[in-house]
């Protein structure tokens, strides 16, 4: 792994840029080794819907969402409560576990932890 305080935006072409949020419409069906994944994040424990999507709007990038709703299910708990926003060590992981498994069920068990209230199917 590589780090710079340059900006991803000088580093690469715009067309090869993939910036990941949970708010976008796109689903990330694989990983392609050509493509550049910005992990947005921030450092704040409020979460602020759709600012990832709107920075990656503005910056005119291809964004794209993990498949959770499309290989997890809501599991019943107290609270309610249904995450699709994960830390950035989480998407990390995520991301790796598929790149090697090639398995987006393998990936997103290492990765969304049960708090999230999602979980694989039976």
């Amino acid at each position: 792994m590589d780090t710079t305080q340059e900006s991803y935006l000088d580093l690469f072409p715009l067309n090869a840029i993939v910036y990941l949020t949970p708010d976008s419409e796109n689903v990330l069906d694989d990983v392609d080794p050509n493509k550049v994944y910005v992990l947005g994040g921030l450092v704040d424990e409020s979460i602020h819907k759709k600012l990832t999507l709107q920075r990656a709007q503005e910056q005119s990038l291809q964004t794209a969402r993990l498949p959770i709703r499309e290989y997890m299910v809501k599991t019943a708990n107290t609270k309610n409560y249904h995450s699709e926003t994960l830390a950035i060590n989480q998407v990390f992981d995520v991301l790796s576990t598929y790149y090697e498994t090639r398995s987006w069920p393998a990936a997103l068990k290492a990765g969304v932890s049960a708090g999230k209230g999602y979980t694989l199917p039976d």
